[in-house]
């Protein structure tokens, strides 16, 4: 059985997140799953890689996390998630605190939920947070 290609795209995303060159990525899928490209992965292969990802400390977006469909005009899926992304790296934190970060965007950006995100106010949204990340922190 090979991969889907949302499984497949899962493998590029964990690549990514964790920082991952192709030539560790290889390494990866040679000395976990005994192959030597993402195509010839089995369900087994598959799972072996995603759990080595897991343990190196990927955290794939749960199927709870809301995704709220294509819709022009308004913030994407990768925007969205760039946000919660930051917003954790912020605060030092596994799991995003949805609550704190609309909080946040309520107080800055006037807007209730992550869902009402036009595509400019996510772009806004995600300057206002990478400058954030970037200041120096003061020393407590």
């Amino acid at each position: 059985m090979t991969l889907s290609n949302p499984q497949k795209a899962l493998l590029h995303v964990a690549k990514a997140k964790l920082g991952w060159d192709d030539e560790l990525y290889r390494q990866v899928l040679v000395r976990i799953a005994g192959v030597t490209s993402a195509t010839e992965l089995d369900r087994e292969g598959f799972e072996a890689v995603m759990g080595f990802a897991e343990y190196c400390g990927f955290r794939p977006t749960g199927k709870g996390a809301p995704r709220y469909g294509n819709r022009p005009g308004m913030a994407t899926f990768a925007q969205i998630e760039l946000i919660r992304e930051l917003w954790r790296e912020l605060h030092h934190a596994r799991d995003c605190d949805d609550a704190a970060l609309t909080g946040w965007l309520r107080k800055w950006f006037k807007v209730d939920s992550m869902r009402f995100l036009t595509m400019e106010t996510a772009r806004k949204a995600i300057t206002a947070l990478k400058a954030w990340k970037a200041r120096p922190r003061r020393a407590a």
